[in-house]
């Protein structure tokens, strides 16, 4: 069973447009979803209309919202943003498998690494090799 971390951005994206490619990931099998509240805030609160923040309601529902990781400290060879260290944080404390992001430029460094057991990707990459397999 995959445990697959969606950062504020994916959450965003799938729920910004109606017939998002991203919706994929809710439609995958053996996965859970998974989220924090800090990513799930700073997706809603980037969502202007009142019909995409009803999506992305919609769409938690399917999604796991986990604890924030709050006192976990990531391995000292991970250089990110302040901002961005509270998602990788509860991705990892999650015990999630993946941790999914189209912020190439602050994630960009650790696309396709492992962190602590966590792999980070983007939603192309990890759907892609979802298609191929």
């Amino acid at each position: 069973m995959r445990r697959v971390f969606l950062d504020a951005n994916v959450l965003f994206s799938a729920a910004y447009r109606e017939k998002s490619g991203l919706l994929a990931f809710w439609r995958l099998p053996e996965t859970v979803l998974l989220a924090s509240g800090y990513a799930i805030e700073e997706a809603r609160r980037n969502l202007e209309s009142s019909q995409a923040r009803a999506r992305l309601d919609q769409l938690l529902s399917g999604v796991q919202t986990v604890v924030e990781g709050a006192g976990f400290h990531l391995p000292d060879s991970v250089r990110l943003a302040e901002k961005d260290r509270p998602i990788l944080a509860a991705a990892i404390a999650a015990g999630a498998t993946h941790l999914i992001t189209g912020d190439l430029k602050d994630f960009g460094l650790l696309l396709g690494r492992r962190v602590a057991g966590v792999l980070v990707q983007t939603p192309a990459d990890f759907l892609g090799s979802k298609a191929r397999k």
